[in-house]
């Protein structure tokens, strides 16, 4: 999966995860692929996976409604 490196900054920003932020800026490329860059992900403390269905379900940190 592809997702824009800004769009997931902001996610975890609006979390309040800052560190996490920063780091994904620094470390990530602008067009972020989930399988290519999975190593950098896991190295960040994101898993692949968990992000894909936050992602769908709305945005870190919330619940998926029915």
């Amino acid at each position: 999966m592809k997702l824009d490196k800004q769009e997931l900054v902001r996610l975890l920003r609006t979390q309040g995860d800052n560190d996490t932020a920063a780091q994904v800026e620094s470390r990530l490329p602008d067009e972020i692929d989930t399988d290519r860059d999975g190593g950098a992900l896991d190295a960040i403390g994101l898993d692949g996976t968990q992000l894909m269905a936050k992602l769908a379900g709305g945005g870190f940190g919330g619940t998926l409604a029915p």
